[in-house]
């Protein structure tokens, strides 16, 4: 699951760091199907970071990767943006 994951973070990092951010890849929990990433760069401070995270990255990744089910933020970025873990 961890390459699937890997796989779909690289076809859409283009986008994220067109506006001067990106995407690190902390953890891919199997279990659970929780993956926990860090938004960097420019998503730290943007109010549009849960919107990237949740309707952005959550997404693609639930639909293109069998077994996710949520997509959270770790690092220092969760706590700027006031990001709590809820899925939509």
């Amino acid at each position: 699951m961890r390459a699937q994951v890997e796989q779909v973070i690289e076809v859409i990092r283009p986008a994220i760091r067109a506006d001067n951010g990106d995407v690190v890849l902390h953890d891919v929990d199997e279990t659970t199907g929780v993956v926990t990433v860090e938004l960097t760069g420019a998503c730290v401070t943007c109010p549009a970071s849960t919107v990237t995270l949740k309707a952005g990255l959550e997404r693609i990744l639930k639909d293109r990767v069998p077994g996710v089910t949520e997509v959270i933020n770790a690092g220092d970025s969760a706590h700027v943006i006031g990001e709590t873990p809820v899925s939509l």
